[in-house]
């Protein structure tokens, strides 16, 4: 196969490999775990406490129809509910929906803050988003100054970002040596034509 074509291959597999990995089904509502995307298929849904029953529509309608949440995982609306991170590329993790489109990003793909107020950058590939909550978190207080606004430590997290960025770097010296590789196979491919091409 010729390195170009193997390039390219290589390249659309990579491609596919990240679109169905990040493509959410436009008819899943945002905040739902996958598996709980069938109890929310059907037309009438219930509480998962059993205290009441709403429609389809009014998932995510931003009030509170269950005193559990189910109806808002993706909303700051019920007090209780919980929306899910699928973070595709790092670890899936629930938080308070409280914490949804509150202008501070708490999900490393950023799923948190759909409401466009702030663009949060995917970080989830990279080993998470530890440094970017820190600046973020740091910034807000500096720029309003407020007492309220949650802090961020330098330290609090310097084992789990010591582990991060280590495996950041076995993955960067990894990819180093798959592009080595490629340059090699490249340049042997092209001694190869030169040499069948020089008449003797």
């Amino acid at each position: 196969m010729d390195t170009t074509n193997l390039l390219l291959v290589i390249n659309l597999c990579i491609f596919l490999n990240l679109h169905f990995s990040f493509s959410n089904s436009s008819n899943v509502p945002i905040g739902i775990h996958p598996l709980d995307e069938k109890y929310f298929a059907s037309e009438v849904i219930h509480c998962k406490d059993g205290s009441n029953s709403f429609t389809r529509d009014r998932i995510n309608d931003e009030f509170c129809d269950c005193v559990d949440g189910t109806d808002e995982p993706g909303t700051s609306a019920c007090p209780t509910a919980k929306f899910y991170c699928r973070n595709a590329g790092s670890s899936p993790r629930f938080l308070f929906s409280s914490r949804v489109n509150d202008q501070i990003c708490d999900c490393c793909d950023g799923s948190d803050e759909y409401d466009g107020g702030i663009i949060c950058p995917n970080t989830c590939v990279m080993g998470g988003h530890t440094e970017y909550k820190a600046v973020n978190y740091n910034s807000r207080v500096k720029r309003f100054g407020s007492r309220g606004t949650k802090q961020k430590g330098a330290g609090s997290n310097g084992e789990d970002t010591k582990q991060k960025l280590q495996g950041l770097k076995v993955l960067i010296f990894i990819q180093v040596i798959l592009i080595a590789f490629l340059v090699f196979l490249c340049q042997c491919r092209w001694r190869a034509n030169s040499r069948r091409r020089i008449p003797r």
